[in-house]
Order: structure tokens, then sequence, then C-alpha cells
């Protein structure tokens, strides 16, 4: 058995709200490249490369590291998986999204070939229902009350409120989310490093009598001296994302206790083997953990449930659906339903393009 082509497309798509922004970077568009691994009996695997500029992964360079990944994946037997990737990190040294993609792929290969889940390859579900999720972008205190109310309306019970740095500001659009949908709704917050050390601590405990459960990623990434510090001086918890950017630094923050929880993101870490590795280094270490924004098609959310769904660990609602907040998705095949999202036992991540998508389909 070996890999006969390698296909790699690009993935725009635009977002409802054109004036989607976090504190980074607006963000009007989902930007991504769609890779497809040919076995030469046929059989398709899908993986998904995410730009994500914050992290230094651009549409072009995730394409242009495909592009050389190629050359070393056509004649390779796709159930080496493990070689493979060893290769490319010694071929590579960063570009995790990337990675990432030749990982989903090889492994959605696999488990299509076998007609099995993902999931399965990983000790199969011990979960399959996950309820959704989703952010409210950046806006006007008055805006994100109002966006919250669409979603909740729509059956979400979980929010993720995007803030920018600024104490005052931030505070006033966590009270104004709290204020229009009760005090039932799950509410988190995440500052994509905006914070400094002392204003993290401020805004946080400030915002702890709206009944915040979770603070994400408040100060710098390089900063896990600061990060503890945030931690060990507010009362919920904290959690580690652009921080947590690779296994080593996954095990530093464990080993440190630089934080209380850690987002585990597939594009981010380099593929599902190496998130399943970092969800085992915070078990043995005692960390908390769960799947953080998956923010892409639905390709990237059916990779990240089938991995969810075998983590017996995860503590937190995780963040599966925004694929809900994109026009134009090519993928079909997973099931949400008044804000939960349902697990698919199709074969491998479980989407296919439609039927009117430009993108290789599976032969019936």
């Amino acid at each position: 058995m070996k890999i006969a082509d390698v296909r790699i497309d690009p993935s725009v798509l635009e977002k409802h709200d054109p004036e989607w922004a976090f504190a980074l970077m607006a963000s009007p568009q989902s930007l991504g490249t769609i890779l497809t691994i040919v076995a030469e009996d046929g059989t398709m695997g899908y993986g998904y490369g995410s730009a994500m500029p914050h992290y230094g992964a651009t549409q072009e360079s995730v394409a242009a590291t495909l592009e050389r990944f190629k050359k070393l994946l056509v004649g390779k037997d796709p159930r080496k998986i493990s070689g493979i990737l060893d290769q490319l990190d010694h071929n590579v040294l960063d570009n995790n999204q990337a990675k990432a993609a030749v990982d989903m792929a090889l492994h959605d290969l696999q488990a299509r070939r076998f007609g099995v889940p993902i999931c399965e390859l990983f000790g199969g579900p011990c979960v399959t229902e996950f309820a959704s999720l989703r952010i409210l972008p950046i806006k006007t205190p008055e805006k994100m009350a109002a966006n919250a109310r669409k979603l909740v309306n729509e059956g979400v019970r979980h929010l993720k409120i995007k803030v920018h740095g600024n104490v005052e500001e931030d505070v006033a659009c966590v009270a104004a989310v709290r204020e229009e949908v009760g005090k039932d709704i799950h509410l988190t917050i995440d500052a994509n490093q905006s914070y400094t050390v002392k204003n993290a601590i401020t805004a946080i405990n400030r915002m702890t009598p709206f009944n915040i459960e979770l603070a994400e990623q408040p100060v710098p990434a390089n900063d896990l001296y600061g990060l503890k510090k945030v931690t060990d001086s507010v009362s919920i918890p904290v959690e580690a994302d652009e921080a947590a950017y690779s296994l080593d630094q996954v095990a530093l923050i464990v080993r440190e206790r630089a934080a209380d929880a850690v987002s585990l993101k597939i594009a981010k870490l380099g593929g599902l083997r190496k998130t399943w590795a970092a969800a085992k280094i915070c078990e043995a270490g005692g960390l908390k953990y769960r799947m953080g924004a998956h923010s892409g098609p639905r390709l990237l959310a059916a990779h990240g449930s089938q991995l969810a769904a075998a983590l017996p660990g995860i503590w937190y609602s995780s963040e599966l659906t925004e694929f809900e907040g994109l026009i134009g998705d090519p993928w079909e095949g997973l099931k949400l339903v008044g804000g939960v999202l349902h697990v698919t036992d199709a074969p491998g991540c479980g989407v296919t393009p439609k039927a009117d998508s430009t993108l290789p389909r599976p032969k019936k």
C-alpha cells in the first residue's frame, strides 16, 4: 500500500460577521489549506492546515510547507503514520499547522480503510455529545450582549467573551453579557495575551462576581512567570493557550503549575497524536485540559470531536462548533442540534465534501 497522490487546496470561508475580531487581529475570514491524501487503492484521507498568523503560520506558509511535504509523502506507506510524522518533524522544525494537516489526513485515511471512526484508533469513544461553546468577538458591550442573546436563543449554553486588555471596557462587556443572558449560562473570557500581569489580576477579580468560570491566556505567551502569578492570584481557573504551543511547553506549564488548565488544539500542537500526548501529560501532572477553539470548517471540527470523544479527562465544554459562523462550508456530516454537537460514527473523521464542492470526493 502506497500513497499515490497528494492534493493541496486553499480554503477561504467568509464569516457571517465581517467585523469579527479578537485582541490580536481582525478576522473576517477563516483561512486554511485542505490536504487530501490518496492511497493507491483509491481511499482518501482529509486534513486541514489552519492559517494561524499569531502562531506564525499564514495560509501561504502552510501551503508552501505542504508542497514540500508532498514530495516526501508520495510513495510512502500511509499505514506507517508514526514514521512519516517523525520524518516530517526532522525535515521541518516548525509549522505545526502543516504537520497537523498531514497527521489528520493519514489518520482519516487509515480509519476509512478500516471502516471505523478515527476515535477508535485512540481507544474508542468515551463521550458522544459535546455542548457547544461559541465565541463572542470583541464589540461594544451592547453588541456583545445582543450577540450573546442570539446564540442563547439558538440553544447555546456556553459562551466565551473575547476581551482586549482594557480593564474598564472588558469588565463592562462581561457585565452586559451576564445581564442579558441571566445566571444559568456558562461564561468564560479569553484575553489572547492582552493584559499585563497586574491588569489581568485586577480584571479577573472584578469579573468574578459575574460568575466567570475560566480565564484563558491573560498574559503574553512567553511570560510563564506572569501566567503563574495570575493563576496564583485569582479564584477561578486560568487556562494556557498560546503559551501551550508544543509538547515541551505543555510539560513546562504542568511542571511549573503556571496554569490550572491547558487549551488543546490539533493545529497548534501538530496533529492528533501530539494533542493526545499533550492530554496525557496534563493527566499525569494533574492539570485540567479541554479542546480549545478549532476555528475553521467542519473538517477541522470533525477531527477535533473525534479526538475529544476518546479523551475521558476533558473537564469543560470544548470549542468545536465555530463552523456555525462561516458561510459556504463545503463539508457535511456533523450533526449539531439544540446547541449539542453529536459525534458521528461514520468512517474516518465523519465528514465528506458536499456534492457541489470542487474538492475530491471518495468513490462509493
